[in-house]
């Protein structure tokens, strides 16, 4: 397929026609998995001293990132970036300047880039509408993903990626870096050796604020747009995936996280910062059916964010202020809270029924509940070294070579996932989500 504008004809309406397949197939998750345009295809296991292949799929903020971190550790990696995708021509243009590319390195379309045999591992960093199909696509030709958090958007495309993973044995890391933070690990071991008890509860937070609005800062490009030319082509029709409004809206195209069509906010961006880590610190189970949530609330909505200050008009669907509520069978429950419009969170903690561990800084510390004050000791454990991508990263190259668990693969992805999918639902729908591990259905 041709990368500029003017020669797509046919072949893009059959682009337009399958993805709005791809959409209604999400009904169940074995039509998801059915929707891959691609058959299983093996892949080489790679050596400790094979160079891994990378591709990049959305090169935008996130995936510019990715994009100079992985150049910048190339050499310490044994990695090398030989193909980049976008649907945004000037975006597409940096990356592959920026890595040296040639022009049949990159493409707008990504079945293209993923016929590329050498490619071992794909990032993936589109608007969360586009996770799962690229990551089914990828994985059913071999080829290892990294997702950017949130991993996908409904529960159809959760167990879609979770049977595709175990089906193709491909590694899947999400981009939620703090699972590479020693401190949280630190913290479950604490809960294994019972130092705290029975876990009752864990709380945690992810707030920020800023004068224009969430996201707002994303910079707007004036000439971009589906009928610009050159460089400033945006493919807008593949961005929607047939939701939301046919009119081309550059803010919703730019500032995507603030629309349900693309992503859901609070939610998708800032939670899944502090739900896997939280999991991991709780020592939850990630085994069988076990680990995931049964019943999930919310509450929040726009409070300050009405409207856009430099349109005058609605700035968001999504809310600015939000929390969830997470329980786990009658095992223990979860408590979050997110804001974009004040940044006084909750702290972060473990809740046992002997103790409660706190985790702050670069140290995690145990504090014995009064009535168990002669039982349980006082403890204070260093866990330095906090969450560089660049360890995420690392971390899914290293289990790409050794076959082993990446920090945040299927298993906790999965159960994460489904609880940012229920309180997505549970806020919008104003109910309590109740959800069947065994079943796979949610119901409120």
């Amino acid at each position: 397929m041709s990368n500029t504008p003017e020669k797509r004809g046919t072949s893009r309406r059959e682009f337009l026609r399958t993805a709005a397949l791809s959409a209604a197939a999400t009904v169940a998750a074995t039509e998801v998995a059915k929707s891959s345009v691609y058959s299983l295809a093996p892949s080489r296991v790679l050596g400790a001293n094979d160079r891994i292949l990378l591709a990049h799929v959305g090169v935008g903020g996130q995936g510019m990132a990715h994009v100079g971190l992985t150049k910048r550790e190339s050499a310490k990696n044994n990695t090398e970036s030989i193909a980049v995708c976008d649907i945004y021509v000037r975006r597409l243009r940096n990356a592959q300047r920026e890595l040296g590319l040639k022009d049949s390195q990159a493409f707008q379309d990504y079945r293209k880039l993923l016929e590329n045999k050498d490619i071992n591992a794909v990032f993936i960093a589109t608007s969360d509408n586009w996770h799962a199909q690229i990551a089914l696509d990828a994985m059913n030709l071999g080829k290892h993903v990294y997702i950017e958090k949130p991993m996908c958007k409904t529960l159809e495309e959760t167990f879609a990626l979770y049977d595709t993973v175990k089906k193709t044995k491909r590694i899947l890391q999400v981009g939620s870096q703090g699972c590479s933070d020693p401190r949280w690990h630190v913290a479950g071991k604490m809960v294994r050796e019972g130092k705290i008890g029975k876990v009752v509860m864990a709380q945690g937070s992810y707030c920020r604020n800023g004068r224009i609005g969430e996201w707002n800062y994303y910079h707007i490009d004036k000439d971009a747009g589906p009928n610009a030319t050159g460089d400033a082509y945006v493919d807008w029709q593949t961005f929607r995936k047939g939701v939301g409004p046919e009119e081309w809206d550059p803010d919703r195209y730019f500032r995507w996280r603030k629309y349900y069509a693309y992503g859901n906010g609070i939610v998708g961006d800032l939670f899944p910062h502090r739900l896997h880590p939280l999991m991991i610190a709780m020592d939850l189970p990630l085994e069988g059916t076990a680990g995931y949530p049964t019943r999930v609330a919310s509450l929040g909505g726009i409070y300050v964010q009405k409207i856009n200050p430099e349109t005058g008009k609605k700035d968001r669907e999504v809310p600015d202020f939000t929390n969830i509520i997470i329980d786990f069978a009658e095992e223990c429950s979860l408590m979050l809270l997110g804001s974009t419009i004040n940044e006084q969170g909750w702290e972060d903690m473990i809740r046992g029924n002997k103790a409660t561990i706190y985790l702050g800084g670069d140290s995690v510390e145990v504090k014995p509940e009064r009535v168990w004050a002669d039982e349980v000791e006082p403890a204070s454990e260093q866990a330095p070294g906090g969450e560089p991508i660049e360890r995420h990263q690392k971390n899914f190259f290293d289990c790409i070579r050794t076959n082993a668990t990446p920090n945040c693969g299927i298993e906790l992805a999965a159960r994460v996932q489904t609880m940012i999918t229920l309180g997505d639902l549970a806020y919008q729908q104003g109910k309590t989500m109740h959800f069947d591990p065994k079943t796979r259905k949610a119901w409120g």
